[in-house]
């Protein structure tokens, strides 16, 4: 199970250090979504909306990289995997196999790291007097 953890977290991690550094540098190559789905992005580009989805992209991806504060990494990616997913469910379905696989490597890692993520399942706080 170890083994299987530490993959899914470096290839989480290089996905999002990666496709978020592309976002500011511009070295994959990819074309501009037709349709609805090319004036989301439209909007979120003009807006620079995408800067702060590429840095926190670049963020997360790094702390899981270098294996540190990794729930807090994996706290970063869930929205952004859940407007990826949700992205690619009503817009661009052609795309979305990239979306389910970064979704199982966070799948796999959250996991692995769910004592991390148990208080904020509970019914009722300690901290506070009922």
């Amino acid at each position: 199970m170890k083994t299987s953890v530490l993959i899914a977290r470096v290839l989480l991690g290089l996905l999002f250090l990666v496709f978020g550094l592309n976002g500011f540098l511009h070295f994959i190559p990819a074309p501009q979504p037709t349709g609805l789905a090319g004036q989301f992005l439209g909007a979120l580009f003009v807006s620079h909306y995408l800067n702060v989805i590429f840095a926190l992209q670049i963020v997360a991806g790094a702390l899981l990289l270098a294996n540190r504060f990794v729930p807090a990494a994996l706290a970063i990616l869930a929205p952004l995997l859940v407007n990826i997913a949700l992205f690619h469910v009503f817009m661009a379905p052609a795309g979305y196999a990239p979306a389910v696989i970064a979704i199982a490597l966070w799948s796999i890692v959250l996991v692995w790291e769910r004592a991390a993520f148990r208080p904020l399942l509970v019914a009722k706080s300690a901290a506070l007097p009922a």
